[in-house]
């Protein structure tokens, strides 16, 4: 075979062999791989994890078409030594490209975190944490420690930091940067506005949480929310104890409890506001915002009592003095009493 021939051979097995690797690059590159005619679904990479765990998951639970082109590129873009933690979205027909430089930037999905309805701080860990990376034992020693060094708050008010609402942080964030995500948000709410509002009742912020608490705990219809703001507004201004039943149950500890007695009433608690005088040392529970909201925009009146109406409708009737008051309580139990006769001849 002449140098020619021999040069034209090699040309051509040269030609083929770049074509073929052209192809082969590009389908590395650009073609889908992952959830190849499937659906969105969120990845987890742990704290931790290697490269070789994060290709058995892929493989294993099926976001992959093909492996070893992935891990090939993850090899050559050196993804395979910068495993970082976090939750992603991977999206249907991705490309290996597309997968890698999203998994070695770290562009995570945030996760949505919602809290309400939260009697104690104790029970915030868990419902804060449930989907994150850090457990309820990391998040409660970061508050600790942040409220040590925080004068504003103590272990009896530390709740009210926390504004009920929904909020989206990544899933490997810490838990010291959890709390502090807490209090930028804290403070966000905490506008000129609203401070100027509670600056006028002469009360602090998580003071208003409190009093949010209570009104919170009375007011079953929310349209009353103001008129109870109000009504205890003017307890506090007048020196009147509280006397808020919620506050009784708060501090026997058992939530369970539908009636308030004299025995309870006796408790010796700091939250038992017919003890006494002025706020209790912290809220009974986590009211939403628009309480906290009720509180500082509260409807002015001259109201110092409240009693449950007897058609056991969940609204009140307000009274500025003793006497209507005790009327309307009247009303109350003498219903009260009609119905628990009726029960007793139902069970009878």
């Amino acid at each position: 075979m002449n140098k020619r021939k021999i040069t034209i051979v090699f040309m051509l097995v040269f030609t083929i062999l770049l074509s073929s690797f052209s192809f082969y690059a590009y389908q590395i590159l650009f073609s889908a791989n992952f959830l190849v005619d499937g659906e969105n679904r969120i990845l987890i990479i742990e704290e931790g994890e290697s490269f070789k765990s994060l290709q058995n998951k892929l493989y294993d639970e099926e976001y992959v078409n093909d492996l070893v082109s992935f891990s090939f590129l993850s090899r050559l873009m050196d993804y395979d030594t910068a495993v970082k933690p976090g939750r992603y979205s991977i999206n249907p027909n991705m490309t290996n490209l597309e997968v890698i430089r999203l998994l070695r930037a770290g562009i995570q999905t945030p996760v949505r975190i919602t809290f309400n309805n939260i009697r104690l701080i104790e029970d915030l860990g868990e419902r804060i944490t449930a989907n994150l990376l850090i457990n309820e034992t990391d998040f409660n020693v970061a508050l600790l420690d942040f409220i040590n060094k925080n004068e504003e708050f103590d272990q009896f008010n530390s709740i009210s930091m926390f504004i009920p609402n929904t909020y989206e942080v990544y899933y490997n964030i810490s838990g010291p940067d959890l709390v502090e995500r807490m209090y930028y948000e804290y403070k966000k709410f905490w506008n000129d506005d609203r401070k100027s509002k509670a600056k006028s009742l002469e009360l602090k912020p998580t003071e208003i949480f409190t009093l949010a608490s209570i009104v919170n705990a009375e007011s079953v219809k929310r349209e009353e929310s103001k008129i109870i703001a109000g009504l205890y507004i003017n307890r506090l201004n007048k020196g009147i104890a509280l006397q808020a039943d919620p506050t009784l149950v708060f501090a026997s500890g058992d939530f369970s409890l539908k009636r308030v007695l004299n025995i309870h009433k006796a408790t010796d608690s700091p939250y038992n506001t017919y003890k006494y005088q002025g706020l209790p040392p912290g809220p009974i529970n986590m009211p939403p915002i628009s309480v906290i909201d009720a509180v500082l925009n509260y409807e002015k009146h001259n109201y110092i009592y409240m009693c449950a109406k007897e058609d056991f409708s969940g609204y009140h009737y307000f009274a500025e003095t003793h006497r209507e008051h005790v009327n309307n309580a009247k009303k109350y139990q003498r219903q009260l009493s009609i119905e628990q006769r009726k029960a007793r001849l139902r069970a009878n």
